[in-house]
């Protein structure tokens, strides 16, 4: 395919290789791509769509179900497009402002979604540990709040990420070798000292995901406490199996996005695409599970979905 017109000394933009070394591949990289992303977007809506039309199930767990739906879709929407677009159509060009744009919001949803993931985990133990007072601890009007409170998280602490590469002076070759604008990858292509930059994308890694760990696991810590020091006639054997699906995204989101930070940051001998597929695959393989997840373990809302397949 044409490359159309490439100028890398066009200061206005940037130009994204898509996986450097597999672009002979692309075409065929894009069927599993594309086939993730669909079946992440159908699963999502699917519990988005039973949620909101069945009452019975408007309560603090569903809600935030459908907030992790939510940080799904728009996460992986922020960079699977433009992706299936090097891929498809060779169209590697973004401007510098579309892509810290897209910096921005992809780094600000993934950072929501793990918010999102340590409410859930904070909802699990009240459920299991404090059952009587569940209904008045955790409404949904306080479930909100605290989603909002993730959001403004999220803003306050991305916010400097695009605004600190705004200030770094790029080198003539302005090629990023990724499928998207990956805060590291831009930062490796400015011919400045990227020292803070590096620093500040450290630190929010160890203090944004890890601060984020530690509150999970300190919810189960709790909740395998309180199980232990009751019979097992007492235990909410219902809420107790909803762990289970929440333990199961927990570790899928925090292991394979750990892994692929730590590999880009300290895996230097490690080949540039098998970053480039492990950056892409940790934001594309939890959209797709999550749904999946949650559809098998949680029997409410797997009853839900069966009788809305079985009416069409």
């Amino acid at each position: 395919m044409a490359d159309f017109n490439l100028t890398p000394s066009d200061s206005s933009i940037f130009i994204l290789t898509g996986i450097p070394g597999l672009e002979y591949a692309h075409i065929w990289i894009s069927i599993p791509f594309s086939m993730c992303y669909i079946i992440g977007l159908f699963g999502n809506f699917t519990v988005l769509f039973v949620v909101g039309k069945e009452q019975t199930l408007h309560k603090p767990m569903y809600l935030l179900l459908c907030m992790l739906a939510v940080t799904d879709i728009t996460t992986s929407t922020s960079f699977v497009p433009k992706t299936l677009c090097i891929f498809w159509f060779n169209l590697k060009i973004i401007t510098v402002k579309g892509c810290l744009t897209q910096m921005f919001f992809f780094h600000a949803l993934s950072n929501v979604h793990s918010a999102i993931l340590v409410i859930m985990a904070f909802d699990r133990y009240v459920a299991i540990c404090n059952p009587l007072k569940y209904d008045t601890i955790l409404t949904n009007a306080r479930i909100a709040k605290l989603v909002l409170v993730g959001l403004i998280r999220a803003f306050i602490f991305i916010l400097p990420m695009p605004l600190i590469q705004n200030r770094q002076p790029f080198c003539a070759n302005r090629i990023i070798p990724h499928t998207y604008c990956d805060h590291n990858a831009v930062a490796k292509i400015s011919c400045g000292d990227i020292t803070v930059s590096r620093l500040y994308g450290l630190v929010l890694v160890f203090i944004l995901i890890g601060l984020d760990v530690m509150l999970i696991g300190l919810s189960y810590g709790l909740i395998i406490r309180a199980v232990l020091r009751i019979s097992a006639k007492k235990v909410n054997k219902k809420a107790l199996n909803t762990c289970t699906a929440h333990i199961c995204v927990i570790l899928i989101a925090y292991t394979l996005g750990l892994f692929s930070s730590m590999t880009h940051r300290f895996g230097q001998g490690i080949a540039p695409h098998v970053h480039v597929i492990l950056a892409n695959l940790t934001y594309l393989l939890p959209p797709m599970l999550n749904p999946i997840i949650y559809g098998v373990k949680t029997k409410e809302l797997r009853d839900k979905v069966v009788k809305y397949f079985c009416r069409m």
